[in-house]
């Protein structure tokens, strides 16, 4: 055997026969002769000795136990080594232990967290070594538990470093399934390594527990640490770190189609990858921010508003907080404008007002004398109201619609328009006190008048005027004069329908949409292009969306931070280079982007919706009596019903007009209206709501000073309203 003995030598001697089985073929020996020893064969290189014979099938069946048992586990060896290669060079601390807690691997990462060495730790007990009490002391039992029913563990884990420091780590703990005996408790799956891929449930059910794999993330968010370590809560993730975390990445910059939020993600995802452990740290903090969906939309202290003043917290509750989240406006709106803008640019048509058509040439004389005050601010729809028998919608809406140039916009007869406007204003509910056609009148009227600034005739085109009307119009169609929380709370089959999000706003548009396809005789978009019918109809949709209160704050702050500061910066910089005018065209340019178009549009409708308080003093109060009314009449029938109560405040014997609409204008009004004047200079609304505002204040301390002489606690004098 000296020869083999030195050909296997020199065969292990060689780099690539590390895991390679070398066999060595005997002669069979004599029964009655002693068989030497096999030892100095292992020594030389040999793995298994094979007796030679001369039957072909017990050949056969020695060179299959040998492919199935010592060729396969070399190949598992080979490929372990590559594993525990892979290992050493992550970011996460691995700890591999027997199930007996015995540390039997570590790698760099567990010694940089830990700082022990490999020789320190292996074969010592897990729990020991990085014992400590910032643990809540069932936790270990609580692991174990859920190792022996084959599942694994995630959550805070603090460990004792060699120093004495206690670091807390994301920690994600399984077990390893090995091959026979019973487990103590029945393995129901495991996300663990398996020897046998294919192996059935059954057969998962007869094995117990060989190794237990832990994995620490040293990069900490103390934050959601704070939160998580005092829950240890078990959830259903996987595996966290630095290797997932590039997996998303992988998997997010193979996308197609995406969204800027994502783009941004993606970036700070990629900065992360080479920067320090402090800024990882805080960008995870900035990530997590911006996965969320509502961006713009402020947090209230809502703790503080409860005992600092009552009935602006009832007010916002009602509002805001009741109402169900919508998501983001989705991204193909933007390139639907987009269309418009390269079809017909914001210079595409002049404001000449069309010649008086037929239908207003036979306005009845006190009528018309009303109407001939709309192209101002003071114009007062109450009294429209009064002299068309509560039908100010359809001539208001003629005029204005006309003036517009609505007919060679939509190239249909006038008598479309007027019967579209009809149908429209019956569908509102007369028997409101506010969310009926008056009102939707009265927010077409403030439209149009914003339309006409200089600064939105340069910005905008046809298209998106003729939006902002027909959105305006039909904004509250059909509204039932109760919120969306009550229709959420009673389970109204609108709620149901649209998922409580959104609810009357869902509502309003899909309605106005089939009611006007319904008929030729009223189908305004009937000779409109597909192409232009789908922008306009995507820009009404996303106006009449955004008047949901609940959606204000993220509205508001966008246009603030798009258009506001833009046009601030355009503005110095204009001034600084003595350029003249501020309207330069590289500030409309930027104004008339799609997507900046989209906000201005949003905010244009949110303050014609909520002009009252902008409005001349007798048509204020005159609107927030209407508005408490209502809220009246909601209150009365939820208390009857045994409903939620949505806004407390508003209940009729107790209610303080005055603080009321002093409340709305400080949270929602003030600076919508101060940011929409920066933009387009509307100083006469902004001095109607100074002189309200001190309406409102002087009522409210002449009410609360007669609550305090009659011991009466929030009581109403009739001038309140």
């Amino acid at each position: 055997m000296s020869y083999p003995h030195t050909s296997a030598a020199s065969l292990r001697a060689t780099e690539s026969s590390e895991h390679t089985v070398i066999v060595a073929v005997t002669k069979r020996y004599a029964l009655d002769k002693e068989e030497p020893s096999f030892l100095p064969s292992i020594t030389a290189g040999f793995n298994k000795r094979i007796v030679e014979s001369p039957n072909i099938s017990m050949c056969m069946n020695e060179l299959l136990t040998l492919e199935y048992g010592e060729v396969q586990s070399r190949l598992k060896l080979s490929a372990c080594k590559a594993v525990f290669s892979a290992l050493d060079n992550v970011s996460d601390a691995v700890e591999i232990s027997s199930e007996d807690h015995e540390v039997q691997y570590v790698n760099h990462a567990f010694e940089r967290l830990t700082g022990y060495s490999s020789e320190e730790v292996l074969g010592k007990n897990s729990s020991e070594i990085v014992k400590n009490d910032r643990n809540r002391p069932d936790l270990n039992d609580t692991i174990n538990s859920q190792l022996k029913k084959g599942k694994y563990w995630d959550g805070i884990y603090h460990t004792r470093r060699k120093s004495g420091e206690i670091l807390p780590s994301h920690c994600h703990i399984c077990p390893v399934l090995g091959q026979g005996g019973k487990c103590k408790f029945p393995i129901i799956g495991s996300l663990a390594l398996q020897s046998n891929s294919g192996t059935s449930l059954n057969n998962k059910l007869l094995r117990k527990i060989s190794h237990v794999i832990s994995i620490k993330n040293s990069t900490t968010d103390t934050s959601h640490i704070l939160k998580e370590s005092t829950e240890f809560n078990l959830v259903n993730g996987g595996l966290h770190g630095v290797p997932r975390r590039k997996e998303s990445i992988a998997r997010i910059h193979s996308m197609t189609i995406e969204a800027p939020i994502t783009k941004v993600i993606n970036i700070i995802n990629a900065a992360q990858e080479s920067s320090p452990i402090t800024v990882v740290q805080a960008l995870d903090k900035v990530l997590e921010i911006l996965r969320t969906s509502e961006l713009y939309s402020p947090y209230f202290a809502q703790q503080n508003m409860k005992d600092n003043d009552p009935m602006t917290s009832d007010l916002v509750s009602g509002l805001v907080s009741q109402n169900v989240k919508r998501s983001l406006t989705p991204s193909y709106l933007s390139d639907v404008n987009s269309n418009s803008s390269g079809k017909q640019g914001h210079h595409s048509h002049l404001h000449i007002p069309s010649p008086v058509t037929s239908s207003l040439s036979q306005v009845p004389d006190h009528i018309q004398e009303i109407l001939d005050k709309d192209y101002t601010w003071e114009f007062n729809v109450i009294e429209l109201e009064k002299v068309t028998n509560k039908r100010p919608l359809l001539y208001l809406g003629l005029k204005t619609l006309t003036r517009f140039g609505i007919c060679d916009f939509f190239q249909v007869e006038e008598s479309v328009i007027a019967n579209w406007l009809k149908l429209v204003e019956g569908r509102y509910h007369s028997t409101n006190t506010y969310h009926n056609s008056t009102h939707a009148a009265d927010v077409m009227h403030a439209s149009a008048y914003f339309l006409e600034r200089e600064r939105n005739k340069a910005v905008f085109d046809q298209m998106d005027e003729m939006a902002c009307l027909i959105a305006a119009i039909v904004h509250d169609l059909d509204h039932p004069g109760r919120t969306n929380a009550f229709l959420v709370n009673e389970k109204n089959e609108l709620a149901i329908l649209y998922n409580d999000q959104a609810v009357l706003e869902n509502h309003h548009s899909a309605l106005a949409f089939q009611l006007t396809w319904k008929d030729d005789s009223v189908n305004i978009f009937k000779n409109l292009e597909t192409d232009d019918y789908k922008i306009l109809r995507q820009n009404i949709i996303d106006m009449v969306l955004a008047t949901e209160m609940k959606q204000h704050f993220q509205h508001l702050n966008k246009f603030i931070n798009s258009i506001n500061k833009g046009c601030l910066k355009m503005d110095e910089t204009s001034s600084m280079s003595g350029n003249g005018s501020p309207d330069s065209t590289m500030m409309l340019n930027q104004l008339s982007a799609p997507e900046n178009k989209t906000f201005i549009k949003r905010i244009l409708i949110k303050c014609a919706d909520v002009a009252n308080p902008c409005r001349p003093l007798d048509v204020c109060k005159e609107w927030g009596k209407r508005i408490a009314e209502e809220y009246f009449l909601q209150t009365d029938e939820e208390k009857a019903r045994g409903l939620p109560v949505v806004m407390p405040v508003f209940d009729r014997k107790s209610i303080r007009i005055p603080k009321s609409q002093l409340s709305f204008i400080d949270v929602f009004i003030n600076e919508m209206f101060e940011s929409f004047d920066d933009y387009c200079d509307i100083p006469e609304l902004i001095s109607h709501l100074q002189t309200n505002y001190q309406y409102w204040k002087e009522r409210d301390e002449e009410s609360s000073e007669k609550s305090e002489q009659e011991n009466l606690p929030n009581g109403t004098t009739e001038d309140d309203t």
